[in-house]
């Protein structure tokens, strides 16, 4: 028996709603993306055909953008007791060498999506995402002026003499999560420099800045054609409502399809990209630019839902490899 009589026929589908919005599955070349107008037969102008961990997929660089989410110093800055060798600073060094040039190569929209809270954020923000930063609690007699209304510091919910201590049944470092928008005090720098970290995940302050590396990389994008944004973020998940900054500039743009990446993998990358993925975006996760302190099994149920049910999984030289092939292919 010949390989051409063992080999399935090809097969192809339109996944969605031609009127609404659709994918074209092709049992050879894998999912389409990019929605092409009909009658499909050509491939979309400048498209770019990935490796995944399943089927391969073609997208349109001008409907895609590469999200990296929280790769701001309070979560990878050694000054603040972060680990030289962190899983997130590995993430760092994968984006910075292959994701983040192959998508400003190809005209892929690089967002920074990072916690970036004002004084009103504080003010609305839910007890559940108060807990998970750390809260402070007081002895009885304060806790009781507290509930009479005495003098209670809104952004905090401490009595105005303050005391008491950090809450620790987090698991998490006292010394770093004091609360959101509370005062990190001094750090000093690997160069010996001791600067004011500011305020807990607000706006402008230090500790919310880019860690160094990807900071010097967004401000070389600055004088592109196509530079890089931030966009900020007041929920675990940067993407929480169909109206929040990020969902709003990606409607704007026509972007539909978001690549991954940031930390941490299992907590604010998983919710951004869950919510993306309920308000009908493409979603795609790069494994290896996504990095968590949680237990690993973390990561792998990450990937496995990732990969099996909400959209693809891809590493971050795969991205390179289908930007350089695609671009390779049009040059012939």
């Amino acid at each position: 028996m010949s390989n051409e009589e063992t080999q399935p026929p090809r097969q192809k589908a339109i996944i969605g709603n031609l009127n609404h919005d659709f994918w074209i599955y092709d049992s050879e070349t894998g999912f389409d993306l990019t929605r092409p107008p009909p009658p499909f037969t050509n491939p979309s102008h400048n498209a770019i055909t990935i490796r995944t961990t399943s089927s391969p997929i073609t997208i349109a660089p001008s409907k895609t953008a590469l999200v990296i989410i929280d790769m701001q110093n309070f979560f990878l800055s050694e000054a603040l007791g972060r680990p030289a060798g962190s899983k997130g600073l590995k993430a760092q060094e994968h984006l910075l060498r292959y994701a983040v040039p192959a998508a400003r190569k190809v005209g892929v929209q690089v967002v920074w999506l990072n916690w970036g809270l004002r004084e009103e954020d504080l003010e609305r923000m839910p007890p559940a995402t108060v807990r998970a930063f750390g809260f402070e609690v007081v002895g009885m007699e304060e806790f009781a002026r507290i509930v009479m209304g005495d003098e209670v510091d809104s952004d905090s919910g401490r009595g105005s003499s303050g005391g008491g201590v950090l809450s620790r049944d987090l698991g998490k470092d006292a010394r770093i999560y004091k609360g959101l928008g509370q005062d990190l005090g001094t750090v000093t720098l690997l160069d010996g420099t001791t600067i004011s970290a500011g305020r807990m995940l607000m706006t402008d302050q230090w500790n919310a800045q880019l860690s160094p590396p990807l900071h010097e990389s967004y401000t070389s994008s600055l004088e592109t054609s196509l530079p890089d944004v931030i966009i900020g973020k007041n929920r675990i998940s940067g993407m929480h409502l169909p109206a929040s900054p990020a969902s709003l500039y990606f409607q704007k743009k026509d972007i539909k399809t978001l690549i991954f990446a940031g930390v941490n993998t299992d907590q604010c990358v998983l919710g951004t990209l869950a919510d993306a993925y309920c308000q009908g975006y493409d979603v795609v996760m790069l494994r290896d630019g996504c990095a968590t302190t949680s237990p690993v099994g973390a990561q792998e149920c990450v990937e496995n839902n990732v990969a099996n049910t909400m959209g693809f999984l891809i590493d971050c030289q795969w991205f390179a490899d289908g930007v350089e092939e695609s671009l390779a292919g049009k040059e012939t």
